[in-house]
């Protein structure tokens, strides 16, 4: 059973964590006084500390909670996305990161206009950015919903309005200048707050006699578990359960045990569920989630279509980092293409480090909280953890200390998202222009969490990491081609530019509609619409070179000294006439 632990130690972190970046971000105010100071900090950010911000920003509710929960779910293969956000990054290096910088742009709506002379795609990238922004954003405000509710019991509403008027109230007092500290600070403390209780957890775990991880395959209660269900959830019962009850089950009220045959029941919202040592835990029909061999087994075939789902998820988490807003927004703050080749690289030895802990949290997760499964809530075993294996009053600081790290991360990851959201509406939507007014940034900041914060508040139907996954597929499918393209193939033309963007954003944009309504579902379509970049990002290039050879003659006429600025390093002169000429 989950410890009784006090609340006042998760909310004095809650507090601490709102009033630091508070008091950071008001360092950064003090700063910024032009509109580049809102927009890339001036460009004046040193690699380092960019570094630390990118890690700040990147490492989002999906890596602080959803890994984890996804490991504690689907087992061995989970791994892949740790692999898959950091190695995003390896081909930003190589592929995007100095040209991009040397672009002299600064949004991505701005380089489309740069590169192609044209505003109609300027103004479908802006759109593009907009949906991305906003698809990302909604599992910030979800987790902080779902952290809140967890330790304190708060109402989802609470954690989400939270976290947005923070975010707006850094965002609009200091745009960039201000969120690069508040992310830097931020990025180190989500370290502490996800490795240090580690060592704790595994130390209450070797004093448990250490069970086999092998033997969590199928989840199954140690010690006696009682669970109140947050809302109402529908179960699939694999194997005959008996359960303790008090609640409704399918529409009726049960006061005791009631025997469960495979098939699916609908528990109600508030139904509290007593499950004696040693049951097999009935999970929510949305998981699929997997037992046995298959949950230990990497590579399992268990799910239908394994091999595609994987190979497309890693395609997606690879190419679609550089079509992040928020991370290429990062990019333009450093001098020069140079430092922005070293801020990657230190970004990666940052991720790697990070990403060493949440599968440890999904494994203990296994074993000592499978009844989240019931719940249809795996996200939430960071939190739960601490309770289920320390005692008093580690349990309640550990608490503290994990749910610091989760607020950090729904606030960093959501001031990044929401600097480059506003910085696209403020120029494109609200007719501002690169110069455009500090109040208009304000008002777009305000613009830009509005949407995602109201859309959190509906029924969550995929787990954090799937609804992160979905952005970055969306990013792979349309900014990825405009950006590979423009940057390395001079014939890229406007016209191709705009085929690629419209094709993969429709088609990525009809899987992930489809995913989110309906929910995750079985078959080939289900694996289709829920990994799509696998079949959307070689359709987006296929159209994007095509049509780009078809109308060949429309290239714009700065598409070759545009090409030579973006692979010229800062350090040369080029005198017409004259040649480079080292500085």
């Amino acid at each position: 059973m989950l410890s009784v632990i006090p609340q006042w130690p998760q909310e004095l972190a809650i507090l601490l964590v709102c009033l630091a970046t508070l008091v950071v971000g008001a360092v950064g105010f003090r700063l910024s006084h032009s509109t580049s100071d809102f927009y890339v900090a001036s460009r004046a950010v040193s690699p380092t500390m960019n570094a630390s911000a990118i890690g700040g920003e990147y490492l989002s509710a999906a890596s602080f909670l959803g890994v984890a929960g996804l490991v504690l779910a689907y087992g061995a293969d989970m791994l892949w996305y740790p692999v898959g956000y950091t190695a995003g990054y390896i081909v930003l290096l190589a592929l995007v990161a100095a040209p991009l910088r040397r672009s002299g742009a600064y949004t991505l709506p701005d380089f489309a206009e740069i590169r192609l002379q044209s505003r109609a795609v300027r103004h479908t990238a802006s759109v593009l950015v907009v949906g991305i922004g906003w698809l990302y954003l909604l599992p910030q405000f979800q987790g902080a919903g779902l952290a809140l509710r967890t330790v304190t019991g708060a109402p989802e509403w609470v954690g989400t309005a939270l976290v947005a008027s923070i975010v707006v109230l850094n965002v609009a007092s200091g745009g960039m200048r201000s969120i690069t500290f508040v992310q830097a600070f931020q990025y180190w403390l989500k370290l502490t707050a996800i490795s240090l209780p580690v060592i704790f957890l595994l130390l209450a775990w070797q004093s448990d006699g250490g069970p086999d991880p092998a033997r969590a395959g199928l989840p199954t209660t140690r010690t006696a578990t009682s669970t109140v269900l947050p809302s109402r959830v529908k179960i699939t019962v694999d194997r005959p359960v008996t359960l303790t009850v008090h609640g409704r089950v399918d529409g009726e009220r049960v006061d005791g045990e009631i025997h469960l045959v495979p098939g699916e029941a609908v528990l109600s919202s508030g139904t509290t569920v007593t499950m004696a040592a040693g049951t097999v835990v009935p999970h929510a029909t949305a998981l699929h989630p997997l037992d046995g061999d298959a949950w230990v087994t990497p590579g399992n075939r268990a799910r239908d279509y394994s091999a595609y789902r994987i190979y497309s998820l890693l395609l997606g988490l690879l190419f679609g980092t550089m079509g992040l807003p928020h991370v290429l927004v990062r990019f333009y703050t450093n001098p020069d293409g140079r430092a922005a080749r070293r801020t990657t690289l230190v970004v990666v030895a940052l991720l790697g480090v990070f990403y060493l802990f949440p599968p440890i949290y999904g494994m203990l997760g296994r074993l000592y909280t499978p009844d989240l499964l019931l719940m249809g809530r795996p996200d939430a075993v960071v939190l739960f953890l601490p309770g289920r294996l320390l005692a008093e009053p580690w349990a309640s600081l550990v608490t503290a200390l994990v749910t610091a790290g989760a607020f950090a991360a729904f606030l960093s990851t959501s001031s990044g998202l929401t600097v480059s959201v506003a910085g696209v509406l403020n120029q494109d939507v609200l007719r501002g222009r690169i110069r455009a007014s500090v109040g208009g940034f304000r008002l777009a900041a305000l613009m830009a969490v509005c949407v995602p914060a109201l859309l959190s508040l509906g029924t969550m139907r995929l787990t954090l990491a799937d609804t992160v996954s979905l952005a970055f597929a969306v990013a792979a499918s349309t900014f990825c081609p405009m950006l590979l393209l423009g940057i390395w193939w001079r014939p890229l033309t406007a016209r191709g530019a705009m085929a690629g963007l419209l094709t993969g954003g429709i088609l990525a944009t009809a899987a992930v509609v489809a995913t989110m309504v309906i929910g995750p579902t079985t078959g080939l379509f289900g694996a289709l619409m829920a990994q799509p970049a696998a079949w959307t990002v070689p359709l987006a290039f296929t159209a994007a070179i095509s049509v780009s050879l078809a109308t060949r003659r429309g290239a714009a006429r700065t598409a070759t000294p545009i090409m030579v600025r973006l692979h010229t390093p800062e350090d040369l002169d080029l005198d017409r006439g004259a040649g480079p000429r080292r500085r």
